[in-house]
């Protein structure tokens, strides 16, 4: 496919998803389904132009007067990746698969030197106008620009998996992808976030893939589970394990050594945890299936309990644009009552001396820097750990830069460190159950 067809294409990907209400990924793969012809390369270019749409959705909406799957993908197509209007209308005559030509409206919407004079900080932002005072609060006077980096293409980062490889090793397996050369954090691989219709290396059908050698894994996401501290010897509950990502993290920096006790209350997210602790060689981690009292025998015994909240995902907005959108009061409000719930319960499992770990992958205050105030202020028994001494103890030679809030918490983002939004807090419990 040329390029006419492609913005077709993502014009009617857009349109499906707005009509049936469906996730972008099931979108593409209908779309795929229904033209098979498209090869690899059409259905990843036709992604980044839907990705990317998505994820500017409201500075193109603004500075085309529309929202329209039409006005998006034209703007993603002039105003990101710099083709010309005069040569797409001549590459559209002819093509059966184009769209029809761009028009004199649309041109000059399209070639407006400053598209977002007068714009509110929202739109600037790209966020929805309801959650601009949360950003404000939790990113600071920088917001804007903070935010904006939630709207970009994500990399591709990998983890080494010490129980198996090395980081040269992965690097030799996977050099022809040309990964970075710069060493950000110890076990880290990182494929920069391409342009235009560039393909993210298909890293999972590799050999090293299969036989364990690394996992996907953002930076970020590393950041916080070494940050949690695990050590070998250890007792630690991953009370919210899902499909073991961090489980993983932790098994490899204790190397094998101690026990983490893998728990999460939903079988399916917890399914695929199974095949990963197989491939990846981690011997120390006992999966616990939710059940009836199928951690009772933990209570009060546990040295480290790693809360990797529910939460709304604001800091995957990058991955996951569509979230951005949908994502609304009443379902932020329901998921700070569930961690509210979850930290409760974790609380149960620490024993004295132990460190409770709370840990999201957002950047909305009421899920971080609140929720952790209100359960310090609830449980005096817990003190949080500072988390410029925290990070410090880990990161203190590297170039990666995070927020330290005043409660004791580190905050990761796209802008600022580079990795997707995450918040992690340490809280230890009193030696005698209290401080």
């Amino acid at each position: 496919m040329r390029l006419p067809g492609r913005i077709a294409a993502a014009i009617e990907v857009l349109a499906d998803i707005d009509a049936h209400k469906r996730p972008v990924a099931e979108a593409l793969k209908a779309w795929g389904l229904n033209n098979r012809f498209a090869g690899a390369g059409d259905r990843a270019a036709i992604g980044n132009l839907v990705y990317d749409a998505l994820r500017r959705k409201s500075s193109h909406a603004f500075a085309m007067g529309s929202d329209t799957p039409r006005a998006l993908v034209l703007s993603v197509v002039v105003r990101e990746w710099g083709e010309v209007i005069d040569e797409l209308n001549a590459s559209f005559v002819g093509d059966r698969f184009a769209p029809a030509e761009i028009d004199a409206d649309e041109a000059a919407r399209l070639t407006v030197p400053d598209p977002l004079a007068g714009a509110p900080n929202a739109v600037r932002a790209d966020v929805p106008e309801w959650i601009a005072p949360q950003l404000a609060e939790s990113l600071g006077e920088d917001w804007v620009t903070e935010a904006h980096a939630l709207s970009g293409r994500p990399p591709l980062d990998l983890r080494v998996n010490t129980l198996k490889a090395n980081r040269d090793k992965v690097l030799r397996g996977l050099s022809r992808f040309a990964p970075e050369a710069e060493l950000l954090i110890p076990e880290g691989v990182r494929f920069p976030a391409g342009e235009r219709d560039s393909r993210t290396p298909n890293v999972q059908s590799e050999e090293g893939y299969l036989k364990g050698w690394f996992e996907v894994q953002d930076f970020g996401s590393q950041i916080v589970a070494a940050l949690a501290s695990a050590r070998g010897g250890e007792q630690v509950l991953d009370l919210c394990a899902g499909a073991g990502g961090k489980t993983l993290a932790m098994s490899a920096a204790m190397q094998n050594r101690g026990q983490i006790f893998a728990y999460d209350s939903d079988r399916t997210r917890l399914a695929p945890i199974y095949d990963r602790l197989k491939r990846a060689g981690a011997r120390n981690v006992q999966v616990r299936a939710p059940g009836e009292g199928v951690l009772d025998d933990l209570v009060g015994k546990v040295d480290r309990v790693v809360v990797d909240a529910p939460c709304t995902g604001s800091g995957t907005w990058r991955r996951q644009p569509t979230a951005k959108w949908k994502l609304t009061p009443e379902q932020l409000a329901a998921r700070v009552e569930e961690q509210r719930a979850i930290l409760a319960e974790a609380a149960r499992y620490v024993k004295p001396g132990g460190t409770l770990v709370y840990i999201t992958c957002s950047v909305l205050p009421d899920e971080n820097t609140r929720q952790a105030t209100a359960f310090l202020e609830a449980n005096p028994a817990f003190a949080a750990v500072p988390g410029n001494k925290l990070w410090m103890s880990l990161f203190s030679g590297s170039k990666l830069r995070a927020r330290f809030t005043p409660e004791g918490g580190v905050a990761l983002t796209p802008h600022l460190t580079g990795t997707d939004g995450f918040y992690v807090i340490a809280m230890q419990r009193g030696p005698d159950g209290s401080v």
